[in-house]
């Protein structure tokens, strides 16, 4: 097994861009109205494909079992041609390839499309926790926030290449980019031999930085007052760019290594050195191995899902993510017909804007965890409440007409579902222990298209009853109400996490 740590960084740049690319489901809302045209579908049966693609998630313990007992490269090639039949047989058909699909098989193909994700993440999350031992959360969240790109990413390339056709040109995106990226990275995502290192701190330090400067150039260009000035193909070099300078650090790192080893071989004493970095190495490996211990360690309790289903606190966990990050997620699904019903056209921006901010908000809690790591456990619940009460002012602010109430409520609710999502990763595991974690995050996640499909459900019956006789709605009227209602639900949630968080205040408080 290759020892080197640039192979380390190297799989964790591979990493960053598997999730670029595998938030396929978040480019939805930029076609759906389209799409919506071209199958003649209802909205409620355009919200049945939504869900269809977060129900992809309850399939998700697949992956995680292949992982167990397959390489990781041939987990990473199975979820993107899963993707690739999910999203490549819509496009034949809508590009008239196929002569026909009814839309059953439409729905079935969406949910493919929609499990493909869950197998490219758990490769993700796997490679990452194993080549970065004790700063295995930092290391997952630092990556999982460039999913929250992926949005924007595609969006920006649809705009070059056909700014028209959207629904078509998506799905082909969609379809393609994911299989191409695994192929090429399939060799470098994988399991390195773990390398600790003073260094690493240093580096991580540089790749936040490039993060950081990533995530700001991303929601700058974001904004039509600075696409109007810039053209799509210069705004897409600039992030392609951004994506290509965390390369940078494997390459430092490498090269650090090469002069290293041109010194040793000049110095006389070679035994003395040997030993040297023998203990060093030894050192280093019992200090990871006490940080991991220490980090298993800070858990209220280690147990299964049965018992997990008898606490009060997993409930009030389940429904703060019901009731936050899935009516986030279920918003940023309709955010098409959100954008078409109030008569602004720049769906686009919109998508691009709420992926930007969704970025900077799976990215906080990383970075919390980073600086803050040896000094105290932060209070996921605590961060929670943060979060949910914006959040909830977010909804009632949408009742607002113009169009900067939208651009800013889609921001603030981009930021919150980014939080939460990345949160729930540590929370799960704060709470209820490692060993089970992969089947208790998965039962925790299940939430998301259950709420999917009622959030979007009642979204669309709404919207139904206003609708002008042509499937389509026009006016604030369309949406209000469910505004009233999600943000309603918000402020529930926003009381929960509250609760969970005197319920678990103790348990924090003994890990400062």
């Amino acid at each position: 097994m290759p020892s080197s740590s640039s192979l380390q960084w190297l799989s964790l740049v591979g990493i960053i861009w598997l999730q670029v690319i595998n938030g396929t489901n978040t480019n939805f809302p930029a076609y759906s109205s389209q799409l919506k045209q071209l199958l003649s579908i209802s909205q409620i049966e355009l919200n049945n494909l939504a869900f269809a693609s977060d129900a992809g998630k309850l399939f998700g313990w697949f992956s995680g079992l292949a992982a167990i007992y397959l390489p990781l490269w041939l987990v990473l090639i199975i979820g993107s041609f899963l993707g690739l039949i999910g999203y490549g047989v819509q496009y034949l058909f809508i590009t008239n390839q196929i002569s026909y699909l009814s839309y059953w098989h439409v729905f079935f193909l969406t949910f493919l499309a929609g499990n493909s994700i869950c197998w490219i993440n758990t490769v993700c999350y796997v490679v990452a926790i194993r080549n970065f031992l004790s700063d295995r959360q930092v290391a997952v969240g630092l990556t999982t926030s460039y999913q929250g790109l992926s949005a924007k990413i595609y969006t920006n390339i649809a705009d070059v290449v056909s700014p028209y056709n959207k629904a078509k040109t998506f799905l082909f995106l969609n379809s393609i980019v994911p299989v191409a990226v695994c192929l090429v990275l399939a060799p470098i995502v994988r399991e390195t031999e773990v390398k600790s290192s003073k260094h690493f701190s240093v580096v991580f330090a540089l790749m936040f930085i490039i993060t950081i400067a990533t995530g700001i150039y991303a929601v700058i260009s974001s904004l039509q007052v600075f696409t109007n000035k810039i053209s799509s193909l210069g705004v897409l070099i600039g992030i392609l760019v951004s994506l290509l300078l965390p390369l940078l650090l494997p390459i430092c790192v490498k090269t650090k290594e090469i002069v290293e080893s041109l010194h040793k071989k000049r110095e006389k004493l070679r035994i003395y050195h040997f030993t040297m970095e023998e203990n060093i190495n030894k050192e280093r490996i019992e200090s990871y191995e006490k940080e991991s211990e220490v980090e298993d360690g800070c858990v209220m309790e280690e147990i299964g899902v049965k018992l997990m289903l008898k606490r009060m606190n997993f409930w009030l966990y389940f429904f703060v993510y019901f009731f936050g990050a899935t009516i986030g997620l279920v918003f940023l699904n309709n955010l098409g017909q959100i954008a078409e019903s109030r008569g602004c056209s720049a769906t686009s921006y919109l998508v691009s804007l709420s992926s930007s901010f969704g970025f900077f908000g799976r990215l906080i809690p990383s970075l919390l965890d980073y600086f803050y790591r040896g000094k105290r456990t932060i209070s996921r619940p605590a961060s929670m409440v943060a979060v949910m009460a914006p959040t909830a002012g977010a909804f009632f602010l949408l009742l607002n007409k113009t169009d900067i109430a939208l651009y800013i409520s889609t921001a603030v609710i981009g930021v919150s579902t980014g939080v939460i999502t990345s949160t729930a990763i540590s929370t799960t595991t704060e709470l209820f222990g490692t060993k089970n974690f992969s089947v208790n995050h998965n039962v925790v996640v299940a939430n998301i298209p259950i709420g999917s499909f009622l959030f979007g459900y009642s979204a669309a019956l709404i919207y139904r009853k206003k609708e002008n006789g042509h499937g389509k709605c026009m006016g604030m009227e369309c949406f209000s109400n469910t505004f009233i209602i999600w943000g309603s639900f918000c402020c529930l949630g926003t009381l929960l996490a509250l609760i969970l968080y005197f319920r678990t205040r103790k348990f924090y408080s003994q890990n400062q």
